[in-house]
């Protein structure tokens, strides 16, 4: 592999195709914010705003400004989003809506702890970008909220019965171990180191099963196996995404054993995950192999490949393993051949078993201006880097 000639491909990808996609197709000129509800030609098909994909893309743009290249186009994007995040995302307390209308409205009251998280990200950037101490502070803010919420983060609007099968999810301190990351310039060390050393302990401590060589997506309040739909339910995606936030903790952490780790966990995660009769990941599955609730179960979606692709490239730059390098030329023909649409802009986002297109959008209630820019950017950087 020449990875120098692989890693101008993937930037010419993100630089060439991705973004101009979204910023011509997506900002809202009249009312501020993202249209994500794009078809396949980039036309707007639903005017919704939901919230936590609002604060990706004022992330995404914030952060290729900061981190590659100043331009001034996406700062404007970045910062017009900021704006509409800032006046109409949340409540006036920082809690931060599910779903808004174009205009800014609010529809779904702020029940997904993910809204909050994505505004913190956005807004951390943001901060970064423009110098402006406002857009630090709601971060700071939003930050407080969700250490407060961590441990019931659906507070009122769970809907599980209290105390016949309480689980805690994988998704939260997941995200947190990124997070840490994303937020370190702006809060207390000690604070962060704490925030650090919690996500990891529950990452690869408790959701993580020596037994099972795999990451559950829920588990007991003690941290023990439940065995139950939601308890043996495995989201690949998930799994092996986490591991390449891990590889960075580990890095700044200077902990070789834990990228190490982080590189088992994801070789026998994709193992486990992939389709071996038409290729490509499986959506969910359940760990003792019995049917999953979750009819989607065997989708092959288009975040899952590329963070796959960012935790193998990373794993094989850190480690230099040649079963991460094996497994990232399998996935990167596999998600370049099935995922971009050669026709028209951007990528496709959901395939059925066999690799054929199943919905021909390009942004969504749930895809937006985050996986796909954000995985062609690591990748490039990694593939710069390896030898």
């Amino acid at each position: 592999m020449n990875f120098q000639t692989m890693a101008q491909s993937y930037r010419d990808e993100l630089v060439n195709n991705i973004l101009p996609f979204w910023l011509n197709n997506s900002q809202d000129s009249e009312f501020g914010g993202y249209f994500t509800c794009l078809d396949r030609e980039g036309k707007v098909y639903d005017t919704d705003k939901f919230i936590w994909l609002q604060g990706r893309q004022v992330w995404l743009f914030s952060m290729l400004y900061n981190n590659m290249e100043k331009r001034e186009e996406w700062l404007d994007c970045a910062i017009q989003g900021g704006e509409f995040l800032k006046r109409y995302g949340h409540d006036g307390n920082y809690n931060w809506y599910f779903s808004v209308t174009r205009e800014g409205k609010p529809i779904i009251e702020p029940y997904n702890i993910f809204s909050y998280t994505f505004a913190t990200m956005a807004f951390a950037q943001l901060s970064k970008a423009t110098g402006n101490q406002e857009y630090a502070e709601i971060a700071k803010k939003t930050f407080d909220i969700i250490l407060e919420r961590k441990d019931n983060p659906k507070a009122k609007w769970d809907k599980s019965h209290p105390g016949t099968r309480p689980l805690k999810g994988f998704s939260l301190p997941m995200i947190l171990c990124n997070l840490a990351l994303e937020i370190e310039h702006l809060l207390d060390k000690e604070l962060i180191n704490n925030t650090i050393e919690t996500c990891l302990h529950e990452v690869m401590d408790v959701f993580y099963k020596e037994d099972l060589g795999l990451i559950l997506e829920n588990v007991a309040p003690d941290g023990s196996f439940v065995d139950c739909f939601e308890g043996r339910v495995l989201n690949p995606g998930h799994a092996i995404e986490s591991m390449w936030f891990v590889m960075d903790l580990g890095v700044k952490l200077n902990r070789p054993d834990i990228i190490k780790k982080a590189v088992e966990i994801s070789l026998k995660t994709l193992e486990y995950g992939w389709d071996k009769e038409f290729g490509g990941i499986f959506y969910f599955m359940d760990v003792k192999g019995n049917p999953t609730q979750q009819l989607e179960w065997d989708q092959k979606l288009w975040w899952v490949h590329i963070e796959t692709l960012i935790t193998l490239i990373k794993g094989y730059q850190l480690t230099g393993s040649q079963e991460c390098l094996n497994w990232f030329e399998k996935v990167h023909d596999y998600t370049w051949s099935h995922f971009k649409d050669s026709e028209h802009g951007e990528w496709f986002g959901y395939l059925n078993r066999r690799g054929e297109v199943l919905l021909n959008l390009k942004g969504g209630k749930w895809k937006g201006c985050f996986h796909i820019p954000r995985g062609l950017y690591q990748c490039a950087n990694i593939l710069e880097k390896c030898k």
